[in-house]
């Protein structure tokens, strides 16, 4: 079939030889998380709906996958200088992790405006947290300056082929546990944004919960794309007809805008200390997604919140704003009224992480 043919090995970065070889690398590190479902949402969307639960994962988020098989990859003298990130999300963690199960040291270069919750998780793990100003610039200067003092290396929290294949493990799991699916939905690039000139107070409340800075026109957006890459790589691989949709917010659409022009659309700049916080589909990631990638459902930030709710009344679980997506754009009205995907009868969302700050969440809620 066309699909079998376009998955050859050395076209992507990642493929379904190097993901089975990630996950018998990591196997005995990563949990298997489970799937759950649930009846009341599988009779709000018309479907029936299986959750892979990574909110479960070791560091909170699927992240882990990807962090440990890049650093149980590398060769004796190559860990024991240490690896490095500039992160301020999940991959941050994971690292950290990561780099503490094989006992070496993680150097994390974190913007002062990152979110406590994350840093604390750093913190946590062993890593060595060095501050940078909140964006791009100082984040890389900071680092460049880390690596040349410590010769430690760097693990991009998703163009990396190593990170891509740890993350397609959750494919090899996933369609084991839930052979039925026929689609997958996951969540792509920037996986949660907030304008700050059109949110109401109790979106601002709950973004402060989710560890989410805001400031006047402030953008935030984080992921690049690596996740749904090594899920379409190794689901494609092992299913060639199943379909993969990826969800994104509507205020941070580059994925889709990219995916309708067929190159990498970037959004403009805009007037925020938190530039920094972007990051787009990469050139190890826009292939896939190019290529594998059906269609990319984009939603309202209040649909994202909705599913958020829903996740924690129904299905009983803690979510970030990533990880609730993917039920968002299952419910959509773009998804419910497309003809398109009318035959999607047994849908597998990804639910890719629940690092929350619970105690300002709950205070939040009550306010």
């Amino acid at each position: 079939m066309e699909e079998e043919s376009q998955i050859i090995k050395g076209k992507y970065a990642a493929d379904i030889s190097s993901i089975k070889e990630a996950h018998d690398r990591i196997k005995s590190l990563i949990l298997k998380t489970p799937v759950l479902s649930s009846a009341s949402l599988d009779a709000m969307s018309g479907r029936q709906l299986h959750f892979k639960c990574e909110n479960f994962q070791k560091g909170g988020a699927f992240k882990f996958r990807g962090a440990s098989n890049a650093v149980f990859s590398l060769n004796d003298e190559e860990a024991s200088k240490g690896v490095i990130t500039h992160s301020s999300g999940n991959h941050a963690a994971a690292l950290a992790l990561a780099a503490k199960l094989r006992g070496i040291p993680a150097y994390i270069v974190i913007p002062k405006n990152a979110p406590t919750c994350k840093v604390e998780n750093v913190k946590r793990y062993g890593g060595q947290v060095i501050w940078s100003e909140a964006n791009m610039r100082s984040r890389e200067e900071v680092a460049n300056k880390v690596w040349q003092e410590t010769g430690a290396i760097f693990i991009h929290p998703y163009n990396d082929g190593r990170i891509l294949s740890g993350q397609g493990t959750i494919s090899l799991e996933f369609l084991e546990q839930a052979p039925q699916i026929d689609t997958l939905v996951v969540p792509i690039s920037g996986l949660f944004t907030f304008l700050c000139q059109s949110i109401s107070q109790k979106c601002f409340k709950i973004c402060f919960a989710f560890g989410i800075p805001l400031l006047i026109f402030q953008q935030m957006k984080t992921a690049g794309g690596g996740l749904i890459s090594g899920v379409a790589l190794a689901a494609k691989s092992i299913n060639p007809a199943i379909r993969i949709l990826a969800a994104e917010p509507k205020g941070a659409d580059d994925a889709a805008q990219s995916k309708a022009a067929g190159r990498i659309i970037t959004l403009p700049e805009t007037n925020t200390i938190a530039d920094g916080l972007r990051a787009f589909l990469g050139d190890f990631t826009w292939p896939v997604v190019r290529d594998l990638v059906e269609d990319i459902i984009t939603v309202e930030d209040s649909e994202i919140i909705k599913a958020m709710k829903l996740c924690f009344e129904i299905l009983k679980i803690v979510v970030e704003p990533s990880g609730a997506i993917g039920l968002a754009a299952v419910l959509s009205e773009t998804f419910q009224k497309n003809p398109a995907w009318k035959d999607c009868k047994h849908i597998g969302i990804v639910v890719s992480g629940g690092n929350v700050d619970m105690a300002v969440l709950w205070d939040s809620l009550k306010k």
